[in-house]
């Protein structure tokens, strides 16, 4: 009885709080369901209290929240400072928050920290991207900053330039857009000016003590443009005043929670996960992401180190095996592939051993190409093995992939070292990221796009209220029947007792599922 008791103390205090960037599923919903795997239970500020796309958070009241009503026995905390800052990333990119107002909340949430001395403490947030939130000027879009093709288009041109201008073209070029552009601009710039730092008060922050660790992501952006200015200044200054794994710089956003919500469970269960990457053809870690700054292998080193884990050479064995699947893969490749995920799989046991098995397949790369974005799905399905391996993600960037497919990873490990490892959230975590992944994005988005576009409203980054109902209607109509579908196929050991499809914001970009499984 007394092991049982000691056992039953522990998941009680098996506590996290998140502060996450939004309200979007990928940023609230996706790090609780990640806790759960282990047998974390993650608390988040009320759904309220996060904003709504072009609707900004409540910092003030999201502090409060963490002063009164927050779990007071978590073990870790993992805040977004562009929440707190902000109200979050979509309020990030826009003037209206001033410096002194942001650098008093970071300030009100270190003292707050300092209330927790006994938790672990990390923040993440981000570097601006170079586009401004891209809307139409439409309903209650129409005032938003920098809305209209005509504006926020031309500010990513002129951001998308080297930085200076390196060419007399190039010179030219941005003559004209500033010109066009005007006051848009200097808006533009200033609120870039401000983020950077805000970003550099997090820093100095975290050297003074006031946060264990922070991530600081850079959101959208590639090898060239105003971004590199701002990344200089951060790593200068990190190099300077904090030790690497106090501090990291690295591409992505959206999926810095989980990844921080992944370090504290392998905290928590006293392991360093060592992680062997497996590419599906030679040469794929030198693939680059356009909306990154550095090749596929740097981005991936990174999120291994951020998650709390190390990667180990080729010829070491692995605790998670992280099979990465790059464009441009052959039929031959592919098939050595799948073959090795397969074998891989075969070496687990329901107790947990042998090597924990993430895919991340970043065939998206090859945009619009929605047959060979299928395709790993399908050869994983037909192998018997989609609802086998660990981990599974396929979305949008290079980061934010390997940042959700490597944490789930984690967690299984964590939850199995824990033994507070819980089969139904992990099928769950899994099967939504396939129904997501791969069939909303590769199947029932570009048929609600098409449908829009037949029907006048070709810009769908924005949907007025009728609609946004209607394409929420079709979305859930589509989306139901192949995610039932996906079901059978991949977890059939498990039947549907609740499925939820919304679209979280007023836009086709993403989905939200509330999915509930039963054991058959």
């Amino acid at each position: 009885m007394g092991s049982a008791a000691a056992l039953f103390s522990s998941l009680l205090a098996l506590t996290f709080v998140v502060v996450p960037l939004d309200d979007r599923p990928v940023t609230a919903q996706l790090p609780r369901l990640l806790g759960a795997i282990a047998g974390a239970r993650v608390a988040e500020p009320p759904q309220a209290l996060l904003g709504n796309y072009l609707t900004p958070g409540d910092p003030e009241a999201i502090l409060r929240w963490l002063r009164t009503d927050a779990p007071r026995d978590a073990r870790a905390y993992v805040v977004s400072t562009d929440m707190i800052a902000y109200g979050g990333l979509i309020a990030s990119r826009i003037p209206g928050t001033s410096r002194a107002v942001a650098y008093t909340r970071l300030r009100d949430l270190t003292a707050f920290r300092a209330s927790r001395p006994s938790a672990a403490f990390a923040a993440f947030g981000t570097v601006m991207r170079l586009a401004p939130t891209g809307v139409p000027k439409l309903g209650a879009a129409a005032t938003f900053p920098f809305a209209g093709a005509d504006v926020w288009g031309a500010i990513q041109q002129y951001a998308n330039l080297p930085d200076p201008p390196q060419t007399g073209d190039q010179r030219a070029y941005a003559a004209q857009l500033r010109a066009q552009l005007g006051p848009a601009l200097d808006a533009y710039l200033d609120t870039r000016a401000r983020d950077r730092d805000v970003d550099l008060f997090a820093l100095q922050l975290t050297a003074e003590g006031g946060v264990d660790r922070i991530v600081i992501g850079q959101d959208d952006a590639g090898r060239v443009g105003l971004h590199l200015r701002d990344l200089a200044a951060l790593r200068a200054f990190a190099a300077r005043w904090l030790a690497p794994p106090r501090a990291s710089i690295e591409p992505g956003a959206d999926e810095l929670g989980m990844v921080l919500v992944a370090a504290a469970l392998a905290r928590e269960a006293h392991t360093v996960p060592r992680v062997h990457v497996v590419y599906s053809r030679a040469g794929g870690g030198a693939v680059e992401d356009p909306l990154e700054f550095a090749p596929i292998a740097t981005t991936i080193a990174d999120l291994i180190r951020s998650c709390g884990a190390t990667e180990v050479a080729d010829d070491a064995p692995g605790d998670v095996e992280l099979f990465v699947r790059v464009p441009q893969t052959s039929d031959a490749d592919e098939g050595r592939f799948v073959a090795a995920i397969a074998q891989d799989v075969a070496r687990g046991t329901p107790g947990g051993s042998g090597p924990v098995v993430a895919v991340a397949d970043l065939s998206f790369l090859t945009a619009d190409d929605y047959p060979a974005q299928r395709r790993l799905t399908d050869d994983l399905i037909e192998r018997g093995i989609a609802g086998r391996v660990d981990a599974f993600a396929s979305w949008n960037t290079v980061a934010n992939t390997v940042g959700t497919a490597l944490p789930e990873a984690i967690a299984v490990r964590a939850g199995r070292l824990l033994g507070t490892y819980d089969r139904d959230a992990h099928a769950t975590f899994t099967l939504m990221r396939y129904v997501d992944d791969v069939a909303f994005h590769a199947d029932v988005r570009p048929k609600l796009n098409a449908d829009l576009s037949a029907r006048g409203i070709t810009d769908h980054t924005y949907l007025p209220p009728s609609a946004a109902d209607r394409v929420a209607s079709e979305n859930r109509a589509l989306l139901w029947s192949e995610g039932l579908d996906l079901l059978a196929r991949i977890e059939p050991q498990f039947r549907d007792a609740g499925f939820t499809i919304t679209l979280p914001w007023d836009r086709t970009f993403e989905t939200e599922l509330d999915l509930r499984l039963d054991p058959r």
